[in-house]
């Protein structure tokens, strides 16, 4: 091979309002956005495949990856209505130190959980802890917790 991939630069999530977004991340974990980007034209439209696509993009650091939020003002999209079982769908997972702290921090304000933590009682992964809650586009997160 003649390239090699050496991380993972960004992960991007369309979202309805990108400032209900930043607010929502910033109260729940604590994060900040960088500056908001403008796009448009026909090498946009080429690009992302989107006809009359015009967007505002900006990026969350989280560690040494970024969150990217695009909020397309033209044209308007669908919103968000994959499970997890289907093709498609993802999640972002944010790795946490303490889950029985970070599920009541995060619950208190104002987070639903799709239930309580589960903690993984058999395997190579036995210990960890998980949880899954939404963002205010109905995109699934995750929680995760190495075993102490």
């Amino acid at each position: 091979m003649s390239f090699s991939v050496e991380g993972l630069h960004h992960v991007g999530i369309t979202v309805r309002d990108m400032k209900r977004s930043f607010e929502w991340y910033s109260t729940m974990f604590g994060l900040e956005h960088g500056p908001v980007n403008h796009n448009e034209g026909a090498e946009l439209e080429a690009g992302v495949e989107v006809p009359g696509a015009v967007l505002d993009y900006s990026m969350i650091e989280v560690g040494s990856t970024r969150i990217e939020f695009l909020e397309y003002t033209a044209p308007e999209g669908e919103d968000f209505s994959l499970r997890n079982c289907d093709v498609g769908a993802a999640h972002l997972c944010f790795q946490v130190d303490d889950m029985e702290e970070a599920y009541r921090a995060l619950t208190e304000r104002g987070a639903v959980f799709n239930a309580p933590p589960v903690t993984l009682s058999e395997g190579a992964l036995a210990g960890s802890q998980w949880a899954y809650l939404r963002d205010p586009d109905g995109v699934q997160l995750e929680l995760w917790q190495w075993p102490r």
